[in-house]
């Protein structure tokens, strides 16, 4: 007779296998359910992980608000704006002269959009212009505790005023989710069990975890790499805080495939890298692309919003990211767990050496 462990992860085992075959599907029909808009690569912040290298004084080419307003309209068109969710993102998304005419626009349409911020600029006014604009779900990045936040993101002084922006958006009943996103680094990890204390106390309900990717500035910051046991030590602490029923929702970002016991434990379901699948992404200069955060190699450019049109290139190009075999390598290959993971997440991916630069499988003891 099997035991109570060996039959749920055989369980899960069948469900990943039938989530490979949807993904599949997934693949094959391409249904967009995510745009993110990088509205500037500009930021008032200089955190020590930034993908993007972002900075207050980026010159960067921003594209004219006019041709945001023709993707919403040809978007909608095609698959109902209902089933699209709409991201502002950055840099620092309140930073760009615009946004809340774009936003109000889609809400009029029918989407639902986000707002991914530092909160430092969530003012009573700004607060306002995000409920005017019809916001749904504001996610604000916090990296610790007072000192430690403000040090990482290098916002000295705001933690008070980031809280403030947040309390202020948690009391507007039309803006129902509010969401704190932390990365884990070397420099907060003995923080995340008081920053979890003190999430609950402030009547969060919903909080995301990323674990720090060595891409952007962090790989000049090597010193906030993760280690094999801190990744145990997070995974855990993870199933721990979701069992206990304080939060509402407590998930684990994008990356990387972890193991069928593990995906079943902290995401509660699969592992699946959205981009170019079910996600497409919008560059602040109008490149069309895939996610933010995925090396933006000139070849991996779709197109462009200010001479193509989005739904054709969602339709007719992003064959690259629809293929299975895209991050295929002879080591991923004969990996058993390939089936599950195909390659792992995008961001994470080294185009130029064809491998992985980032395995989960190699960094866990409990891999399974």
């Amino acid at each position: 007779m099997k035991t109570r462990s060996e039959a749920e992860k055989k369980y899960s085992e069948y469900e990943l296998l039938k989530f490979a075959e949807e993904r599949k599907y997934l693949m094959r029909n391409h249904p967009l359910r995510h745009i993110m808009w990088e509205t500037t690569t500009r930021c008032n912040a200089g955190c020590a992980h930034c993908n993007c290298s972002c900075e207050k004084h980026n010159k960067v080419e921003e594209v004219d608000i006019k041709y945001m307003y023709k993707v919403l309209d040809d978007v909608n068109k095609a698959y109902g704006a209902q089933n699209v969710f709409f991201v502002t993102t950055g840099g620092e998304p309140l930073l760009r002269k615009g946004i809340f005419d774009v936003c109000k626009y889609a809400t009029s349409l029918g989407y639902e959009w986000g707002l991914t911020t530092n909160g430092s600029l969530l003012t009573k006014t700004m607060v306002q212009r995000c409920k005017d604009a019809g916001l749904k779900s504001l996610n604000v990045s916090i990296d610790g505790l007072k000192e430690t936040h403000e040090s990482f993101r290098k916002l000295p002084g705001f933690w008070e005023k980031i809280w403030a922006g947040i309390d202020m958006m948690r009391e507007e009943p039309a803006i129902p989710i509010v969401q704190i996103t932390t990365v884990a680094t070397k420099r907060n990890i003995h923080e995340l069990e008081d920053l979890y204390n003190f999430l609950v106390s402030k009547g969060i309900k919903y909080w995301r975890i990323l674990t720090v990717d060595e891409n952007g500035r962090a790989r000049e910051n090597k010193d906030i790499l993760l280690e094999s046991e801190d990744y145990e030590y997070i995974f855990d602490f993870i199933d721990r805080h979701k069992k206990d029923g304080k939060l509402e929702d407590l998930t684990y970002g994008c990356s990387n495939f972890l193991g069928l016991n593990l995906e079943q434990r902290v995401r509660g379901g699969s592992f699946l890298c959205t981009a170019g699948i079910l996600s497409s992404a919008i560059l602040s200069n109008g490149d069309l692309f895939v996610c933010p955060n995925v090396t933006r190699k000139p070849e991996l450019m779709q197109g462009n919003i200010t001479k193509d049109n989005f739904v054709d290139v969602w339709e007719n190009r992003y064959n690259f990211f629809r293929d299975e075999n895209k991050m295929a390598n002879p080591k991923c290959l004969a990996c058993k767990d390939w089936k599950f993971c195909i390659g792992g997440s995008l961001h994470t991916f080294n185009f130029e050496e064809r491998c992985q630069d980032f395995c989960m499988k190699e960094r866990l003891k409990t891999f399974e």
